[in-house]
Protein backbone atom coordinates (compact mmCIF):
# COMPACT_ATOMS: atom_id res chain seq x y z
CA UNK A 1 0.00 0.00 0.00
CA UNK A 2 1.26 3.27 -0.88
CA UNK A 3 0.78 7.33 -0.05
CA UNK A 4 -0.71 8.68 -3.50
CA UNK A 5 -1.40 12.63 -3.73
CA UNK A 6 -4.64 13.59 -2.48
CA UNK A 7 -5.42 16.42 -5.54
CA UNK A 8 -6.48 19.14 -2.99
CA UNK A 9 -8.14 21.92 -4.93
CA UNK A 10 -6.15 25.25 -5.54
CA UNK A 11 -6.08 27.35 -1.85
CA UNK A 12 -7.45 24.60 0.23
CA UNK A 13 -4.48 25.39 2.73
CA UNK A 14 -4.71 28.79 2.89
CA UNK A 15 -8.66 28.33 2.96
CA UNK A 16 -8.23 25.72 6.01
CA UNK A 17 -6.23 28.44 8.04
CA UNK A 18 -9.03 30.81 7.90
CA UNK A 19 -11.13 28.76 9.74
CA UNK A 20 -12.35 29.48 13.38
CA UNK A 21 -10.66 26.40 15.74
CA UNK A 22 -13.44 23.79 17.34
CA UNK A 23 -13.32 24.16 20.76
CA UNK A 24 -13.79 22.29 23.68
CA UNK A 25 -13.40 19.23 21.91
CA UNK A 26 -12.90 15.52 23.54
CA UNK A 27 -13.50 13.02 20.76
CA UNK A 28 -13.50 12.96 16.53
CA UNK A 29 -15.89 10.33 15.29
CA UNK A 30 -13.68 9.51 11.33
CA UNK A 31 -14.83 8.37 8.30
CA UNK A 32 -12.93 5.68 5.94
CA UNK A 33 -13.77 5.14 2.53
CA UNK A 34 -12.63 8.80 0.73
CA UNK A 35 -11.74 10.14 4.26
CA UNK A 36 -8.23 8.17 5.19
CA UNK A 37 -8.46 5.54 2.53
CA UNK A 38 -8.94 6.01 -1.51
CA UNK A 39 -10.34 2.63 -2.08
CA UNK A 40 -12.18 3.51 -5.14
CA UNK A 41 -9.88 1.20 -6.99
CA UNK A 42 -10.80 -1.35 -5.14
CA UNK A 43 -14.38 -1.07 -5.47
CA UNK A 44 -13.75 -1.07 -9.46
CA UNK A 45 -11.76 -4.32 -9.72
CA UNK A 46 -14.20 -6.13 -7.36
CA UNK A 47 -17.06 -4.52 -8.83
CA UNK A 48 -15.69 -5.67 -12.31
CA UNK A 49 -15.15 -8.77 -11.32
CA UNK A 50 -18.69 -9.35 -10.78
CA UNK A 51 -19.78 -8.19 -13.50
CA UNK A 52 -17.42 -10.22 -15.69
CA UNK A 53 -19.09 -13.35 -14.06
CA UNK A 54 -22.19 -12.49 -15.58
CA UNK A 55 -20.89 -11.22 -18.46
CA UNK A 56 -22.07 -7.49 -17.98
CA UNK A 57 -19.76 -4.79 -19.56
CA UNK A 58 -17.20 -3.02 -17.22
CA UNK A 59 -17.59 0.55 -15.51
CA UNK A 60 -15.05 3.00 -15.22
CA UNK A 61 -13.40 4.17 -12.07
CA UNK A 62 -15.16 7.28 -12.26
CA UNK A 63 -18.85 5.95 -12.25
CA UNK A 64 -18.40 3.23 -9.44
CA UNK A 65 -16.49 6.00 -7.36
CA UNK A 66 -19.86 8.06 -7.62
CA UNK A 67 -21.26 5.15 -6.37
CA UNK A 68 -19.68 4.72 -2.97
CA UNK A 69 -20.94 5.76 0.52
CA UNK A 70 -24.07 4.65 1.33
CA UNK A 71 -23.33 0.58 1.82
CA UNK A 72 -22.40 -2.61 -0.21
CA UNK A 73 -25.95 -2.67 -0.88
CA UNK A 74 -26.81 0.53 -2.53
CA UNK A 75 -23.44 0.15 -4.34
CA UNK A 76 -24.53 -2.88 -5.89
CA UNK A 77 -28.45 -1.57 -6.50
CA UNK A 78 -25.93 1.53 -8.51
CA UNK A 79 -23.90 -0.84 -10.30
CA UNK A 80 -27.05 -3.12 -11.22
CA UNK A 81 -29.05 0.20 -12.33
CA UNK A 82 -26.73 0.98 -14.97
CA UNK A 83 -28.05 -1.74 -16.85
CA UNK A 84 -31.46 -3.08 -15.68
CA UNK A 85 -35.00 -1.48 -14.36
CA UNK A 86 -35.94 -1.66 -10.96
CA UNK A 87 -37.52 -4.84 -10.83
CA UNK A 88 -34.47 -6.58 -12.80
CA UNK A 89 -32.35 -4.74 -10.46
CA UNK A 90 -34.17 -6.57 -7.55
CA UNK A 91 -34.15 -9.85 -9.79
CA UNK A 92 -30.77 -9.83 -9.67
CA UNK A 93 -30.09 -8.14 -6.51
CA UNK A 94 -28.31 -11.18 -4.17
CA UNK A 95 -26.32 -13.29 -6.52
CA UNK A 96 -24.46 -9.88 -7.53
CA UNK A 97 -23.61 -9.12 -3.83
CA UNK A 98 -22.92 -12.58 -3.00
CA UNK A 99 -20.73 -12.33 -5.97
CA UNK A 100 -18.85 -8.60 -5.08
CA UNK A 101 -18.50 -9.33 -1.53
CA UNK A 102 -16.34 -12.96 -2.65
CA UNK A 103 -14.12 -10.59 -5.02
CA UNK A 104 -14.44 -7.98 -2.87
CA UNK A 105 -12.88 -10.36 0.18
CA UNK A 106 -9.95 -11.34 -1.84
CA UNK A 107 -8.51 -8.13 -2.84
CA UNK A 108 -9.88 -5.75 0.26
CA UNK A 109 -7.04 -3.55 1.03
CA UNK A 110 -4.81 -4.52 -2.25
CA UNK A 111 -5.54 -1.49 -4.28
CA UNK A 112 -6.49 0.88 -1.45
CA UNK A 113 -3.82 4.25 -0.95
CA UNK A 114 -3.82 6.44 2.58
CA UNK A 115 -4.10 9.78 1.84
CA UNK A 116 -1.41 12.28 2.42
CA UNK A 117 -1.11 13.23 6.47
CA UNK A 118 -3.85 10.62 7.50
CA UNK A 119 -1.11 9.14 9.86
CA UNK A 120 0.37 12.49 11.28
CA UNK A 121 -2.89 13.51 12.18
CA UNK A 122 -4.27 10.36 13.85
CA UNK A 123 -0.84 10.53 15.70
CA UNK A 124 -1.39 14.08 16.56
CA UNK A 125 -4.82 13.61 17.64
CA UNK A 126 -3.80 10.98 19.87
CA UNK A 127 -1.47 12.91 21.53
CA UNK A 128 -4.26 15.49 22.38
CA UNK A 129 -6.05 13.11 24.26
CA UNK A 130 -8.61 12.86 21.60
CA UNK A 131 -10.75 9.66 22.13
CA UNK A 132 -11.43 8.35 18.39
CA UNK A 133 -13.81 5.91 16.89
CA UNK A 134 -13.93 5.01 12.84
CA UNK A 135 -17.92 5.02 11.75
CA UNK A 136 -17.90 3.99 8.21
CA UNK A 137 -20.46 2.31 6.15
CA UNK A 138 -18.22 -0.49 5.04
CA UNK A 139 -19.69 -3.88 6.75
CA UNK A 140 -17.22 -4.30 9.53
CA UNK A 141 -16.08 -7.71 7.68
CA UNK A 142 -14.37 -5.93 5.76
CA UNK A 143 -13.63 -2.55 7.11
CA UNK A 144 -11.69 -4.25 10.58
CA UNK A 145 -8.90 -6.40 8.28
CA UNK A 146 -8.43 -3.17 5.99
CA UNK A 147 -7.67 -1.65 8.91
CA UNK A 148 -5.37 -3.74 10.39
CA UNK A 149 -3.45 -3.93 7.32
CA UNK A 150 -3.12 -0.60 6.55
CA UNK A 151 -2.14 0.64 10.07
CA UNK A 152 -5.33 2.64 10.99
CA UNK A 153 -7.12 0.18 13.39
CA UNK A 154 -3.99 1.45 16.23
CA UNK A 155 -5.51 4.41 16.83
CA UNK A 156 -8.90 3.95 17.05
CA UNK A 157 -10.87 2.90 20.62
CA UNK A 158 -14.11 1.29 18.52
CA UNK A 159 -14.50 0.18 15.07
CA UNK A 160 -18.53 0.70 13.51
CA UNK A 161 -19.68 -0.44 10.23
CA UNK A 162 -22.59 -0.44 8.60
CA UNK A 163 -23.93 -3.10 9.52
CA UNK A 164 -23.36 -2.55 13.32
CA UNK A 165 -26.18 -1.07 14.18
CA UNK A 166 -30.38 -1.40 12.56
CA UNK A 167 -29.30 1.71 10.97
CA UNK A 168 -26.31 3.01 9.01
CA UNK A 169 -25.09 6.86 8.56
CA UNK A 170 -26.60 9.04 7.42
CA UNK A 171 -28.58 7.93 10.22
CA UNK A 172 -26.98 9.45 13.76
CA UNK A 173 -27.62 6.55 15.53
CA UNK A 174 -23.71 4.85 15.11
CA UNK A 175 -23.10 8.62 16.22
CA UNK A 176 -24.99 9.02 18.58
CA UNK A 177 -24.05 5.10 19.72
CA UNK A 178 -20.26 6.59 20.09
CA UNK A 179 -21.75 9.42 21.92
CA UNK A 180 -22.92 6.89 24.51
CA UNK A 181 -20.15 4.67 24.63
CA UNK A 182 -17.73 7.32 25.34
CA UNK A 183 -20.13 9.46 27.84
CA UNK A 184 -19.78 12.27 26.18
CA UNK A 185 -22.06 15.28 24.88
CA UNK A 186 -22.16 15.59 20.93
CA UNK A 187 -21.06 19.06 20.66
CA UNK A 188 -17.43 17.66 22.61
CA UNK A 189 -16.90 15.32 19.41
CA UNK A 190 -15.87 16.12 15.87
CA UNK A 191 -17.13 14.15 12.96
CA UNK A 192 -14.60 14.12 9.99
CA UNK A 193 -15.69 12.52 6.59
CA UNK A 194 -16.08 13.49 2.82
CA UNK A 195 -19.55 13.01 2.09
CA UNK A 196 -22.76 14.44 2.70
CA UNK A 197 -23.35 10.98 4.80
CA UNK A 198 -20.81 11.96 7.18
CA UNK A 199 -22.23 15.69 7.20
CA UNK A 200 -26.13 14.87 7.47
CA UNK A 201 -25.27 11.97 10.23
CA UNK A 202 -23.35 14.36 12.38
CA UNK A 203 -25.90 17.34 12.22
CA UNK A 204 -28.86 15.34 13.14
CA UNK A 205 -26.95 14.00 16.16
CA UNK A 206 -25.63 17.50 17.28
CA UNK A 207 -21.72 16.78 16.68
CA UNK A 208 -19.60 19.35 15.08
CA UNK A 209 -18.33 18.82 11.37
CA UNK A 210 -15.54 18.52 9.03
CA UNK A 211 -15.45 17.47 5.53
CA UNK A 212 -12.12 16.70 3.50
CA UNK A 213 -12.28 17.64 -0.19
CA UNK A 214 -10.26 14.60 -2.23
CA UNK A 215 -13.04 11.63 -1.25
CA UNK A 216 -16.50 10.74 -3.21
CA UNK A 217 -19.35 12.49 -1.84
CA UNK A 218 -21.34 10.45 -4.51
CA UNK A 219 -19.83 12.43 -7.43
CA UNK A 220 -20.77 15.64 -5.85
CA UNK A 221 -19.52 18.43 -5.30
CA UNK A 222 -18.22 18.90 -1.36
CA UNK A 223 -18.88 22.24 -1.01
CA UNK A 224 -22.62 21.91 -1.23
CA UNK A 225 -22.26 19.65 1.86
CA UNK A 226 -23.52 21.70 5.43
CA UNK A 227 -20.17 21.49 7.60
CA UNK A 228 -18.29 23.29 9.72
CA UNK A 229 -15.60 23.60 7.58
CA UNK A 230 -13.74 22.29 5.05
CA UNK A 231 -9.92 20.93 5.98
CA UNK A 232 -7.53 19.60 3.20
CA UNK A 233 -6.27 16.71 5.66
CA UNK A 234 -6.94 15.13 8.52
CA UNK A 235 -3.71 17.00 9.93
CA UNK A 236 -4.53 20.09 9.40
CA UNK A 237 -8.43 18.74 11.52
CA UNK A 238 -6.20 18.33 14.33
CA UNK A 239 -4.84 21.67 14.15
CA UNK A 240 -8.48 23.20 14.30
CA UNK A 241 -9.35 21.32 17.07
CA UNK A 242 -8.72 22.14 21.01
CA UNK A 243 -9.48 20.35 24.26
Amino acid sequence: MTLRAAGLPPHAEEQARELKPLTGIAAVIIDLDGTMLDTAPDFHVAINRMRADFEWAPLSLQTISSFVGKGSENLIRRVLSVDYADAKVELHFDAALAAYQRHYLSINGHYATLYPDVITGLQQMQEMGLRMACVTNKPVAFALPLMEATGLSRFFEVIYGGDSFSRKKPDPLPFLEVCRLFNLQPAQIVAIGDSSNDSEAGRAAGCKVLNVPYGYNHGQPIQNVDSDGIVPTLLCAANLISL
